[in-house]
């Protein structure tokens, strides 16, 4: 079965303690991709004393088969980045998937972005000069993470790593040439979903985000 995880929030403090080098530095910030990865770098940022914020995401699945990313979307500083495969998204349009397809897809991601930007204080920060620890609950394609580099370094960041309790082979290789560094702890041999290496992996609520957001404000 290889490694699991107890909760987000255990997998957190274990890569808290593979990510020490950045303990208590105040040029860095961890920031998890809403919302799976708010509890994960919640923990994680608690046990370094690092600054926390929150970078609204959402995936864009395939219709009919939505886990499987064709890009993704994120935002930050107002702004909503838009990452695609395009090879891949090639591949679906001769497959016969329709643009119009994909393009309704892209249009629900979108408003929910937007209305989770909204939701939850202090999103979207700027980060000139600092080092950003992007934090998830683990990645299965990296379409969603590889938007999340991409906006916090249109948002002034110096340099980025990528932070996750489990990775699929595919998607550690896929952002070698995006992140400054990746941390995976598990890195299976036959991908399956990023659930499944948890013991509990419930649904992760905007009131949990908006709960842990909180607990950072003075």
């Amino acid at each position: 079965m290889g490694m699991r995880f107890s909760d987000r929030e255990q997998a957190g403090r274990l890569l808290a303690d593979a990510l020490r080098q950045f303990r208590g530095r105040p040029d860095t910030v961890l920031v998890a991709l809403a919302r799976g990865g708010v509890p994960v770098a919640a923990a994680a940022a608690q046990t370094l004393g690092l600054r926390f914020a929150v970078l609204p995401v959402r995936k864009l699945g395939i219709p009919g088969h939505e886990e499987t990313a064709f890009g993704a979307l994120a935002w930050t500083g107002g702004q909503v980045v838009r990452v695609l495969n395009r090879p891949f998204v090639d591949q679906l349009r001769q497959l016969g998937i329709q643009t119009a397809a994909l393009d309704g897809v892209e249009h629900r991601e979108r408003a929910e972005l937007e209305r989770e930007a909204a939701a939850y204080p202090d999103t979207g920060p700027d980060f000139p000069g600092a080092t950003v620890i992007l934090a998830d609950d683990g990645m299965a394609t990296g379409a969603t993470m590889r938007a999340a580099v991409e906006a916090v370094r249109g948002a002034g960041a110096a340099g980025v790593v990528v932070a996750v309790p489990v990775a699929s082979l595919y998607a550690q290789n896929s952002l070698q040439d995006a992140a400054d560094g990746i941390l995976s702890l598990h890195i299976p041999g036959e991908f399956r979903a990023v659930g499944s290496y948890y013991e509990r992996f419930p649904q992760v609520t905007d009131d949990d985000v908006v709960r842990h957001l909180r607990k950072q404000q003075p």
